[in-house]
């Protein structure tokens, strides 16, 4: 029996709406800390990220407003749905996001959670909050592209 690839990734949820909302400057990857039925969970699809938002404090950086669904197999005592959940991070990985959102106009997003081997994983980027003007454009660009597309397809 083989070992799968150290590093297979195998996205579990993905926050689209981060893309639209958000310019995506720099992304890291952070650990996560779970509980059981909160893997469980996770690894159903059974969870929500559009609301979330990472929040650094002085005891690091914690990831708030993700919805984890109760797993339904787990025992009576099950976790809290919203709870705030730590980040893992390296010190250095920190500094520069502190400086990042002290920055006018900048804040820290999760944009998905995956697994990688066998542990999961979340990418948080550092993004500038887009006007309405700029998802407009973004929508129009992406609306030609799909049209031009089409049109090369149309062609063969």
């Amino acid at each position: 029996m083989s070992k799968p690839a150290k590093d297979h990734v195998k996205v579990l949820i993905e926050n689209r709406r981060a893309r639209h909302d958000y310019l995506l400057e720099q992304t890291f990857e952070a650990g996560i800390s779970l509980l059981g039925s909160e893997v469980k969970s996770l690894r159903a699809g059974q969870a929500n990220l559009q609301e979330g938002f990472v929040q650094l404090r002085d005891d690091g950086a914690w990831l708030l407003g993700l919805h984890i669904s109760p797993y339904a197999q787990a025992t009576h005592e099950q976790h809290e749905a919203l709870r705030k959940r730590r980040l893992l991070l390296h010190s250095h990985e920190l500094s520069k996001m502190l400086k990042a959102t002290k920055q006018k106009g900048m804040t820290l997003v999760p944009t998905r959670i995956y697994l990688k081997g066998s542990r999961i994983k979340v990418e948080v980027a550092i993004a500038r909050g887009k006007k309405s003007h700029d998802k407009r454009e973004a929508l129009k660009e992406r609306d030609a592209k799909r049209e031009m597309s089409r049109a090369k397809g149309h062609r063969r």
